[in-house]
C-alpha cells in the first residue's frame, strides 16, 4: 500500500489543480463555494495518505483540522452568506473565460518551470508535487485580482491558502503544530472579519462589487 502513496498523491494533486482551473472559469457563486468545498476534500486526503506513508502523526492533526475548517464550517458559513446577502453569479470579470483559461495555462507552464529546481532538493514522498501547489497559488491569485465581487475574491484567497498548506504539506512533510493551529486560526478569524465585511458594503452599497470601494475613497 505505501508505494502506491506518491501516485494517489500526485493523484489527488492533480485533483486540485483541476479543481484550480475549474474555480478560475466558473461565474455561478454557489459552484464555487462547492468547487472549493472539493479541494478541500482533496487537500484532507492528501494530507491523510502522507501521515500514514510517513507514520507523522500531526499530518493526521493538520488533515483535521482543514477538514472541519475547508470542508465544513468555512463552506457552510458561505452558503449561508450567499443565502443572506442574496449574490449568485459573479459576471463582471476582467477577463473573458477563454482568456482566462489561456493565461492560466501559462501560469501552470510557469509554476512548474520555477518549482522544478526546488522539488529536486526535497527528499519528501511527494516532493515532485510543488509545481502543482505553486500552480494552485498562482491561480487562485489570478481569480483575486479578476473578480469584482467580494465572495468570489474571499474564495480566491482561501483557494491560495489551500495551495501553500499543500506545498508545505507535501515537500516538508508537514510543518510545526504550533504553526498549524496558528495557520487555522489566523484563517478562521480572517473568514469572519471578511463576513463581516461584506455585509458592511452590502449595507452601505447594496451591492458586493469593490469598484464601490473605490468611489468611497474618492469622495
Amino acid at each position: 500500500m505505501v508505494k502506491y502513496v506518491p501516485q494517489l498523491i500526485n493523484l489527488f494533486a492533480t485533483l486540485i489543480l483541476l479543481l484550480s482551473f475549474a474555480m478560475i472559469s466558473q461565474r455561478r457563486i454557489v459552484a464555487l463555494v462547492n468547487l472549493f468545498m472539493i479541494q478541500g476534500v482533496a487537500l484532507v486526503a492528501a494530507s491523510f495518505l502522507l501521515a500514514f506513508a510517513t507514520d507523522q502523526h500531526d499530518l493526521y492533526v493538520s488533515g483535521a483540522l482543514t477538514l472541519v475548517l475547508k470542508v465544513v464550517f468555512i463552506p457552510w458559513m458561505l452558503h449561508r452568506l450567499i443565502g443572506r446577502l442574496n449574490v449568485r453569479w459573479d459576471v463582471e470579470t476582467l477577463l473573458n473565460v477563454p482568456t482566462t483559461m489561456l493565461v492560466g495555462i501559462a501560469l501552470v507552464i510557469f509554476s512548474f518551470s520555477l518549482a522544478l529546481p526546488i522539488s529536486r532538493l526535497s527528499d519528501s514522498i511527494a516532493g515532485g508535487s510543488l509545481g502543482i501547489a505553486l500552480a494552485c497559488v498562482m491561480l487562485s491569485f489570478m481569480m483575486m485580482i479578476t473578480r469584482s465581487k467580494a465572495v468570489p475574491q474571499v474564495i480566491g484567497f482561501l483557494s491560495m491558502e489551500n495551495g501553500l498548506i499543500f506545498a508545505a504539506t507535501t515537500v516538508t512533510n508537514g510543518m510545526p503544530m504550533i504553526v498549524e493551529f496558528g495557520i487555522a486560526l489566523d484563517v478562521l478569524v480572517g473568514v469572519l472579519i471578511l463576513g463581516v465585511f461584506m455585509f458592511q458594503i452590502r449595507e452601505q452599497f447594496d451591492s458586493l462589487d469593490i469598484k464601490h470601494l473605490e468611489a468611497l475613497k474618492e469622495e
